[in-house]
C-alpha cells in the first residue's frame, strides 16, 4: 500500500547531541538547523547516558567486532606494528571507547518528525568523520577531529552527533527512540508551519 501525505511527513528520527557538542555550547546552533529544514521537534531532555542504556543503543555482533578488529589489525601490520590481542578485541575496543565518551557528560536527546525526517537530518549533520564531511554540515563545520587523531589518542572520534542512519530504515529509528522515550514523552501537535509545508493546496495566502 503506498503511502498517504498525512503518513509521510509523520516519519519520526532519533538525534542526539553528544557530550561535545555540549560542552562546545553548540546546542542552539544544532536545533536550529534542523529547525529550518521544516522539520519539527517533537521530544527533548537532557541526561547524562548511562553506559548500560549505551551498550543497548550501540548493540553489535561478534561479527561486527571481528571485521572493524581485522581492518584495525591490518592497517597496524601496515605500518609495521604487531597486534598484542586478538582482533575481535580490537573491534570490541571501539565500542567500549564510544561508550567511554558518550557517558563522558551530558547530552541532549531529541526526536524529530516530518518528510524523510531520516534522510533530512542525516544529510545536514553529514559524514562520521568530522575532516571529511561536507562543508555546510554540522560537523562539517563545526568539528576538526579525525579517525587519524582518534586512533593515535586511543579515543572515538569527536563528531558532536548521533542520529539514526537512514539505511537502517523505519524500525531502526524507533528501537533507537524506545531505547530513550517513553511514549508520553512524545508531544503529539500541530505546528502552523505544516499547513505550508504538507496541505495540498495553499491558495488563499493573499
Amino acid at each position: 500500500m503506498s503511502q498517504t501525505n498525512s503518513t509521510l511527513h509523520k516519519e519520526r528520527t532519533f538525534v542526539m547531541i553528544k557530550p561535545d557538542g555540549v560542552q562546545r555550547s553548540l546546542i542552539g546552533d544544532v536545533i536550529s538547523r534542523l529547525e529550518r529544514s521544516g522539520l519539527k521537534l517533537i521530544a527533548v531532555k537532557m541526561i547524562v547516558p548511562s553506559q548500560d542504556k549505551l551498550s543497548t543503543h550501540y548493540s553489535k555482533n561478534d561479527e561486527w567486532y571481528l571485521s572493524k578488529g581485522e581492518k584495525i589489525v591490518a592497517g597496524m601490520q601496515s605500518r609495521g606494528e604487531e597486534a598484542t590481542k586478538p582482533a575481535i578485541e580490537y573491534g570490541k575496543d571501539i565500542i567500549r571507547a564510544l561508550l567511554d565518551y558518550m557517558s563522558s557528560g551530558p547530552a541532549i536527546l531529541m526526536v524529530w518528525e516530518g518528510n524523510m525526517a531520516m534522510t533530512i537530518v542525516k544529510k545536514l549533520v553529514g559524514g562520521t568523520e568530522p575532516t571529511t564531511s561536507d562543508v555546510g554540515t554540522i560537523r562539517g563545520d563545526y568539528s576538526l577531529d579525525s579517525y587519524e587523531m582518534s586512533n593515535v589518542d586511543g579515543r572515538a572520534v569527536r563528531n558532536l552527533m548521533h542520529c539514526t542512519d537512514p539505511a537502517d530504515g523505519i524500525d531502526e529509528a524507533k528501537r533507537e527512540i524506545d531505547i530513550w522515550f517513553d511514549q508520553d514523552e512524545l508531544v503529539n501537535y500541530r505546528h502552523i508551519q505544516e499547513s505550508i509545508l504538507y496541505d495540498r493546496s495553499i491558495n488563499g495566502i493573499v
